[in-house]
């Protein structure tokens, strides 16, 4: 037999006897606070019952159907411990206070051998507190802790009927009523500590000690590895942590996973005994990420083009944008089917993209254009804007009549050292400069050549 069933197994031998001791002076000495305690006691056998049944389920390795173990059998145990221990103290507290009130007689008589039977039951407390929870801390169990507590309940609760019982003595008859009240309130706030304990761990709760460990273990690898997500859980005493690491896009497979063998071996050396496993992904490429997402929204039908394509960070999520030109004749409802299998293409080929936005245009059809009989106001007009900007003439401009309105294109030529950024910046100026001057004309095209 393991040691923590042996414990367990001692615990339930314990619980049995203060039973026998309890209840035994309790109805001799008609004392509601050993009866109650007896009760209490007779809830720390089946608790203990629980503890020796649960912690060998726990200890079992984990099979085809319970992949991640057995452990989260002790978190059930401690729970239904909890719900038995609320229920009796809840009928304690109900007679105590009937007796407190006077709608129920006491007859309580604090005899040589309730004092000693309360003095023997301190001392096994005690020494079975004591025991529990060193073996709980050895073996980290929480239904080992459990135990603990409730023979650390025990030592509260049997000192207060040992007080009761003496005051008693000197005449004070609902003193042990008092007493019992008292034990009741203690174990249910020892099982309100216990339920959120154990419901945290079977809602998958976040250990945080065990989180701040293992990020304090990553953070000090060398050489450095970019942790982009960590997410823990607990079952028994064993954490499982869940990890995902970020490499450069061109690191080789090799080095990877050599990254990854440092990130189990430094949670393993802060989390003996975890469960570890870590995913490594490339990190984040803008550049990388817009062209396949360019590429597979061309791949879908319908698609005749895609332009203004952009790449955001939003905290840990990934998200793209672009604009789409589809055929005008298509319904909104035949658009939006297509711009859905753009999104999932986009999905398909960049999965570290969580979201995608469409923002649909017609393609514009085709028309006739001829030129303008006399554009010397117009012509005039953009070429004095262009050299307020430029400091130089436009090297082409021609204006063409269409069914939309007048277009003028015009090329500009630029330092062929200058940035492709600072080209576009001063042809977008140009355009709105025209348009604000000439809201006639319908559009402009502005061509940088170095």
């Amino acid at each position: 037999m393991d040691p923590q069933r042996r414990t367990a197994l001692v615990s339930v031998g314990a619980a049995a006897a203060l039973i026998v001791l309890k209840l035994g002076a309790g109805l001799a000495s008609h004392s509601l606070g050993l009866v109650s305690e007896a009760a209490h006691s007779g809830t720390d056998l089946i608790a203990a019952l629980l503890t020796f049944f649960a912690v060998g389920v726990a200890v079992r390795p984990a099979d085809v159907a319970h992949q991640y173990g057995h452990g989260k059998a002790e978190h059930l145990s401690a729970l239904a411990e909890a719900a038995i221990l609320s229920l009796v103290s809840v009928f304690i507290a109900w007679r105590a206070i009937t007796h407190l009130v006077g709608s129920r007689e006491t007859s309580v008589e604090a005899t040589w051998y309730a004092l000693t039977v309360i003095g023997v039951v301190i001392l096994l407390d005690l020494s079975r507190t004591i025991v529990s929870r060193r073996a709980s801390r050895r073996y980290a169990s929480a239904a080992l802790s459990a135990n603990a507590l409730h023979f650390g309940s025990d030592l509260a609760g049997s000192g207060a009927v040992l007080i009761g019982l003496l005051f008693v003595r000197a005449g004070y008859a609902r003193a042990d009523s008092a007493a019992a009240l008292f034990v009741a309130v203690l174990v249910l706030l020892a099982a309100a500590r216990l339920m959120k304990r154990n419901v945290d761990v079977l809602m998958d709760r976040a250990p945080a000690d065990a989180e701040a460990a293992a990020r304090a273990a990553i953070a000090h690898i060398e050489p450095a590895v970019t942790l982009d997500r960590l997410r823990m859980r607990q079952a028994g005493a064993r954490q499982f942590a869940d990890v995902v690491i970020t490499v450069p896009p061109g690191a080789a497979v090799g080095q990877g996973h050599a990254a990854a063998d440092r990130v189990e071996a430094a949670l393993h050396d802060a989390l003996p005994g975890s469960d570890v496993v870590v995913h490594v992904e490339p990190a984040h490429d803008e550049e990388a990420i817009r062209d396949r997402a360019h590429a597979a929204a061309l791949g879908v039908p319908s698609v005749r083009e895609v332009h203004n394509v952009s790449v955001l960070y939003v905290g840990r999520r990934t998200e793209v944008s672009l604009h789409l030109k589809l055929p005008g004749e298509l319904t909104l409802e035949e658009a939006h089917e297509v711009a859905t299998q753009v999104e999932r293409a986009i999905r398909e080929a960049a999965p570290e993209v969580d979201s995608v936005q469409t923002h649909l245009e017609p393609l514009a059809e085709a028309s006739e254009g001829r030129r303008v009989a006399d554009d010397t106001a117009e012509r005039d007009l953009v070429m004095r804007i262009v050299r307020d900007i430029t400091g130089q003439d436009a090297r082409e401009l021609r204006f063409l009549q269409t069914e939309d309105g007048l277009v003028a294109h015009l090329t500009l030529g630029l330092a062929g050292g200058s940035r492709l950024s600072d080209a576009h910046a001063q042809a977008s100026e140009i355009e709105e400069q025209i348009r604000r001057a000439r809201p006639e004309i319908s559009d402009v095209v502005v061509h940088t050549e170095p």
